[in-house]
């Protein structure tokens, strides 16, 4: 089924004047043929003040990026698109299965509450009133906040991790008739790429760990790359709702961290891997130092040493340069022989 956009409908408002005059007209006319005791003529304008006010159905008001899928009698008759005041046939019905689902925008914007596959989606089971519920469908570019999910990464450790997703509707007809309800249907999606996406990455940069399906370990990870990876979450997310007439504009990672319960041991993992290297960082510079005095001392013929008196020089130097703490001179005064 095509979309199919009704341009020659915006015919509203002399609808509603003439069906104004016609009202005017049949009192007058019920008032007249009554003195003039006229039944034929006078049934007529009452009949019309009885179901004129029908032709007042079909009259429609949409403000700008506002559309309106119209059924008659259960068939797809076409789409109302753009502002404008429009009249259509009265007997058609506006269709909207997600009317009253209300759908949470990003943590900047509202913060996200609660969890579970349908945490993004506040107000589907509660909905509005009746009275109150819009069957327009929105082209507006809209926003869904994903809640935080608990995903395993690609080496099984478990982190935490929200989105918010810019999205819109660009086919009101597969929104409406091909899903039953495409605001679900897009945080159901939404669940489902993300955790397709998460566990082939680490969290942090780890050595031969594979992320892109080449079969060949890679430099990216989730804190690391995060443009990155929201990229491949909207590649991802796209192919699963283009079905339903939406357009993902936008991915990003608002929330990333690791799970509680393992929080503290990588911080421990973190901080050795830092001390680690900030050591053998340290030993490389004592190294080249040490290398250089020596050299220097043999190339100047200050002082003459034998293998002995090298290596207890080199250990000076290295307790010194790689102590945590500033050396104590000691002066030697004798020999070492």
């Amino acid at each position: 089924m095509t979309e199919t956009i009704l341009t020659n409908k915006k015919h509203g408002m002399l609808v509603l004047l003439l069906t104004l005059v016609l009202y005017v007209l049949a009192v007058i006319g019920t008032i007249l043929f009554a003195v003039e005791a006229m039944v034929a003529p006078m049934v007529v304008c009452i009949v019309y003040l009885c179901l004129g006010w029908i032709f007042f159905l079909g009259l429609k008001v949409l403000a700008p990026q506002e559309a309106l899928v119209l059924t008659l009698f259960g068939k797809y008759v076409g789409t109302l698109k753009g502002e404008g005041f429009y009249y259509v046939n009265p007997f058609c019905v506006a269709v909207n299965p997600a009317a009253k689902t209300q759908m949470n925008q990003s943590p900047d914007i509202e913060s996200a509450k609660g969890g579970g596959v349908l945490a993004a989606l506040a107000g589907s089971s509660t909905g509005l009133p009746k009275e109150a519920v819009s069957k327009k469908i929105s082209l507006k570019i809209m926003t869904l906040s994903n809640a935080r999910q608990k995903i395993n990464d690609c080496l099984g450790n478990p982190v935490e991790i929200g989105i918010a997703v810019t999205w819109r509707v660009v086919d009101t007809v597969k929104a409406v008739f091909d899903v039953d309800n495409y605001k679900e249907f897009l945080s159901l999606q939404c669940d489902g790429a993300l955790r397709n996406i998460v566990r082939l990455y680490p969290y942090d940069i780890a050595p031969g760990a594979e992320a892109t399906g080449d079969v060949h370990p890679d430099e990216e990870s989730l804190r690391g790359s995060s443009e990155v990876v929201a990229a491949r979450i909207r590649e991802e997310l796209q192919s699963k709702v283009q079905e339903a007439g939406l357009e993902i504009l936008q991915v990003r990672i608002t929330h990333l961290a690791y799970a509680s319960e393992i929080a503290a041991a990588m911080l421990q993992r973190q901080q050795a891997s830092a001390i680690i290297d900030a050591r053998k960082m340290i030993v490389e510079g004592a190294v080249g130092t040490v290398e250089m005095a020596l050299e220097r001392l043999n190339q100047s013929g200050v002082v003459e040493l034998d293998e002995e008196r090298k290596a207890a020089m080199v250990s000076n130097l290295l307790v010194v340069l790689c102590g945590n703490h500033e050396a104590q001179p000691v002066v030697n005064t004798g020999s070492l022989y």
